[in-house]
Parts: C-alpha cells; structure tokens; sequence
C-alpha cells in the first residue's frame, strides 16, 4: 500500500517516486523518473515528465504540464493551465528530445504562478515570485516580485503570505504574519525575519 493517493484514472509509471500524502487526480500521469515531494496535489489532467523534481507541498491545478527541465521547489503554486515550456527553438522536423536539450527552469520555494501564464523555458522565479493569470514570462522573476503582462513586467511586491507589499517612507515593511522585508533596490526584496 502507497502512502499517497492516486485517482483510479491517474497513470503512475514505474520508478516515480511520489511522497506521503501527495493527491495525483483525475487523468494525470507521473513519468519514471519523476520525483514529486510530500503533501503535494495534482490537479486533474496533470502531465509530469521524466525526470523533473517537485519538491514539499507544491500544487499544481488541472491541465498542467511540467516537462523535463522544469525544477517546482517547496511550496510552489501553478495556477490552472499555466504553460511551461523546456526548449528554446522547437522544430517538428528536427526534434530537440533529449535531456542535454532541455534549458532548465527553477521555480523557488513559495513562488506562484497564475492561471494560463506561461513560463519560457530557462527563467528562474525567485522565492515568493508571483506570476499573474496571462502573464508571459521570459527573464528571470525577482524575489516577492509581481510580475504581469506580455511580457511580464514587475508591477509591485508581495510578501511569502501573500500581503502586498508597499514601500513608502521606508525600506522595511512588516507584513500580516509577522515578516520583515527590506527593499534594498528596485530587482531586490530581502526578507529579513
């Protein structure tokens, strides 16, 4: 008996590792090799490739794909049919299906990403980036950073809690939980405590 739970529709391939309490749903397919943390879920339709490492408590909404290359540290959200992509210049004629093909992606712990964003494939988001519904990432996300927009573009700061984050007459905002923050320019959110 597993210590994770999979709809009877779900596909587990052999040599997926899958953490205790994790939730794979309706249609979704874990590929060997994948390696997916505790307490995570995955929405219905969920598509993960070989080799990609989801860490603790991350979830993932329906009709996601999360191919290889893509790295979804702890406590990462995506939002329903968000887009990742793994290689910069696809072609049908001269397929690029390899793993040294592959850029690869990192979303850090806690960061969020949007209904129907997409995430081009070699971006890092920082720890608690926030990715708005529809944006198009293509560079790298700053930490507790908002981007928006096609291409996205940072449009505020929010704290790991999810408090917006304004910086005003100082370069240190407390949020609702108790978290400091410190501004130290423009591309650079530092939480201090």
């Amino acid at each position: 008996m597993s210590d994770y739970f999979a709809h009877p529709t779900a596909t587990i391939d052999e040599g997926a590792v899958i953490g205790a309490r994790t939730k794979v749903w309706h249609y979704s397919h874990v590929s060997t090799g994948a390696t997916i943390g505790e307490g995570c879920s995955l929405g219905q339709n969920v598509f993960v490739a070989p080799n990609v490492q989801i860490g603790n408590g991350v979830k993932i909404q329906n009709n996601v794909s999360v191919y290889e290359g893509v790295i979804l540290e702890d406590y990462v959200f995506c939002g329903p049919s968000m887009v990742f992509t793994n290689v910069r210049t696809p072609r049908s004629e001269f397929p690029r299906n390899t793993s040294a093909d592959y850029t690869p992606t990192r979303v850090k712990r806690g960061a969020s990403i949007g209904a129907n964003a997409t995430i081009v494939t070699g971006v890092t988001l920082h720890e608690g980036a926030f990715v708005a519904a529809g944006a198009v990432v293509t560079r790298d996300v700053p930490a507790y950073t908002i981007v928006a927009g096609v291409p996205a573009r940072p449009v505020g700061y929010m704290s790991a809690s999810g408090d917006r984050l304004e910086f005003t007459d100082s370069d240190t905002v407390t949020d609702s939980s108790g978290h400091i923050y410190q501004k130290v320019s423009d591309t650079e959110i530092r939480r201090l405590k």
